[in-house]
């Protein structure tokens, strides 16, 4: 028993499920891939809208976000790092095109 609080914890049942749909979403996102089903920028829409799908199922099903003793504060956390990480994405990506378009040679 994980946890007597929360009937969620007691059985492995969610643990199976989360494991299911992540090993599903996990094959659909490489067939897909592979595959070419999609094509041009919609194939990467729908590649990342799988991969946010199954990180959403990771932090349900293993993480358990939003049904430990004190879900607002570490839903704020989790917002807060999320955050950061998409600043630092986001401005990683901005400084390589900035430097690949003002070192680059005009000859393009």
């Amino acid at each position: 028993m994980l946890d007597a609080n929360h009937e969620w914890n007691v059985s492995v049942k969610p643990l199976i499920v989360g494991f299911l749909a992540s090993l599903a979403l996990t094959f659909t996102t490489y067939y897909i891939a592979i595959v070419h089903y999609f094509y041009g920028q919609f194939e990467q829409f729908v590649l990342m809208g799988l991969a946010m799908l199954q990180a959403l199922f990771q932090l349900i099903f293993f993480l358990h976000l939003g049904i430990e003793t004190q879900p607002r504060w570490k839903l704020m956390l989790f917002f807060l790092m999320l955050f950061i990480m998409v600043v630092i994405v986001v401005g990683s990506i901005w400084i390589m095109a900035n430097l690949d378009y003002n070192l680059m040679p005009m000859d393009r």
